[in-house]
């Protein structure tokens, strides 16, 4: 698993804008910025849509006043869900990333299998990166929704 003081993997996470579909680069995505990354095991479950993801849209310039550039959610999903998840989350100021073969969740360490919930899905989890590298990460405990809210990032800020 990725800790903290390691650049994270360079991987694709894709995003549906109104504009199309976008290809971002993890390596140019986290470059020279401080980003406030969350996972979710999968956008519309009922953890993700009721606490972790709310949290983030209500703290969001809370956050991004202490100096973050960007809020970034991923899942294990395609682009178009978690456009959709975005959209009936109001979830404009969070940038809702799809890595739907789970290459970047891997990359990380962080995936785990479902079975037949949804299979390989990532872990939940928070972290802080400044120009590529993680400072800050908060993994969860299985079914557990503690240090990876909002409110813990904040307060790591």
């Amino acid at each position: 698993m990725i800790q903290q003081g390691q650049t994270l993997p360079s991987a694709t996470l894709s995003e549906l804008t109104k504009d199309g579909m976008v290809n971002h680069d993890t390596n140019a995505l986290f470059a020279d910025k401080k980003v406030v990354l969350f996972a979710v095991p999968g956008a519309f479950t009922p953890t993700c849509s009721e606490s972790h993801l709310p949290g983030f849209i209500v703290l969001a310039d809370q956050i991004k006043a202490k100096g973050v550039d960007e809020i970034i959610c991923v899942s294990v999903n395609d682009a178009f869900v978690m456009q959709a998840w975005g959209e009936t989350q109001n979830a404009d100021e969070i940038m809702m990333l799809a890595d739907g073969d789970a290459s970047f969740t891997k990359a990380l360490g962080l995936e785990m299998d479902t079975a037949t919930f949804g299979g390989i899905r990532s872990q939940r989890y928070a972290m802080i990166i400044e120009n590529g590298v993680v400072t800050q990460l908060n993994v969860e405990a299985p079914k557990t929704f503690e240090v990876s809210s909002a409110e813990a990032i904040l307060t790591a800020l």
